[in-house]
């Protein structure tokens, strides 16, 4: 375990079950729709990756990339448009794939911004779930975990592009992150 790492909140081995439960549940919801995964950059490509080895069904992949933190741990509140989609939604059933959803104000930035492309319909996936800190309420269809107010890093997720490559999901130190950290105005992502 990284030194900058408190605790570990979920284990590899935790991730790796509740990723083939996820992956199986899509199969049978998808199995005849023109499934179009769309993944968050740049925090789901590692849950991306383990959840399309476990849909056993035809699929496609696209990447949107957007920016609601810069280099803090707290959001901004302006979502910024990084990479767009390559694909046209019409005619897709398009999953949203995202690492976390805490206030949900970029994943409902997003599916607004979806709908407007007319997808035969869109859903999301996501792997961590902080309710806590909602302001826009979300219906989430697939989730892995509902986690505290913590902030996790691994599995994909960092802070300051950092640890993204631990294998399990941890909780940095306070120390850590305020060592770095030039807090801006809290809007809680």
């Amino acid at each position: 375990m990284s030194s900058d790492i408190q605790f570990i909140l979920i284990s590899e081995q935790e991730i790796a079950e509740k990723v083939a439960e996820m992956g199986a549940k899509i199969n049978t919801d998808y199995q005849t729709q023109n499934l179009l995964i769309v993944s968050i950059l740049k925090g789901a490509v590692i849950f991306l990756a383990d959840l399309i080895r476990k849909i056993t069904i035809p699929l496609e992949i696209d990447f949107m990339a957007v920016s609601s933190y810069g280099a803090g741990s707290r959001t901004s509140g302006v979502v910024k448009i990084i990479k767009d989609l390559d694909k046209e939604l019409a005619g897709y059933d398009v999953l949203i794939v995202e690492d976390v959803l805490d206030s949900g104000m970029t994943l409902n930035y997003l599916i607004n911004i979806l709908r407007e492309r007319h997808p035969h319909s869109i859903k999301v996936a996501t792997l961590l779930d902080k309710p806590s800190r909602r302001i826009k309420d979300f219906e989430l269809d697939y989730c892995g975990f509902v986690i505290p107010d913590e902030f996790v890093v691994g599995y994909g997720l960092d802070y300051n592009e950092k640890y993204r490559n631990l294998p399990y999901i941890g909780v940095l130190s306070p120390e850590k992150v305020k060592e770095n950290c030039t807090f801006m105005e809290e809007f809680d992502s």
